[in-house]
């Protein structure tokens, strides 16, 4: 049994999708950044942080990468080849997705009004396009690793989502069928439930 603390509505969905996705029992506490609970378990405050076995782990892509490694669930081996090109997978969607919309959200609604740049949106909407098209080109089938599921789906899924939320997307074919595939899941339909309840 693990703990985890976070909201649904953050990066803490991974977490959650991946649990259910696996069928690892947890217990879910939702709390925002920088609560005091969160705090006690990680001086950055940030969520999601799974407590596993009395001991914090924060940052949803090392909590996704342990539970896989762990439970030997939506994973190529560790020290394999396989899973070299899974790792290079999931730090491109990590590097190339995921970081361009942050630092538009924190342009957007994080910083102090007067830190925020809307200038940079145009050449962040830029680059999320190139980067786009290729992870389309990463597809080898059903899934980004070919024809089973693995961690950087969560992550692509979650970040293509995100992009059209915020008018990022541009509609490219192959993924739109992909994304339509992955939020079809029992598991994501779950997890879903959970971001509904928080939002």
């Amino acid at each position: 049994m693990y703990d985890l603390y976070g909201s649904a509505t953050s990066r803490a969905f991974r977490v959650i999708w991946f649990m259910e996705e696996a069928g690892i029992a947890y217990n879910y506490h939702k709390f925002g950044p920088h609560a005091p609970e969160v705090r006690a378990l990680s001086p950055l405050g940030k969520v999601p942080v799974l407590v596993a076995d009395g001991t914090p782990i924060s940052d949803s892509a090392a909590i996704v990468t342990f539970l896989a490694d762990r439970h030997g669930q939506l994973t190529a081996p560790a020290g394999s080849v396989e899973r070299a090109q899974q790792d290079a997978v999931l730090h491109q969607v990590l590097d190339e997705m995921d970081a361009i919309l942050w630092v538009a959200l924190k342009h957007t609604l994080l910083l102090p009004e007067d830190m925020r740049v809307p200038a940079i949106k145009p050449a962040l909407k830029a680059e999320y396009a190139r980067n786009e098209k290729n992870l389309a080109k990463r597809l080898k089938g059903e899934f980004l690793m070919g024809d089973k599921m693995s961690v950087p789906d969560i992550f692509a899924t979650h970040c293509l989502n995100w992009a059209q939320s915020a008018k990022f997307a541009n509609g490219i074919p192959e993924l739109d069928a992909y994304l339509a595939r992955m939020t079809a899941r029992p598991a994501y339909l779950r997890a879903m439930e959970l971001r509904q309840a928080a939002a």
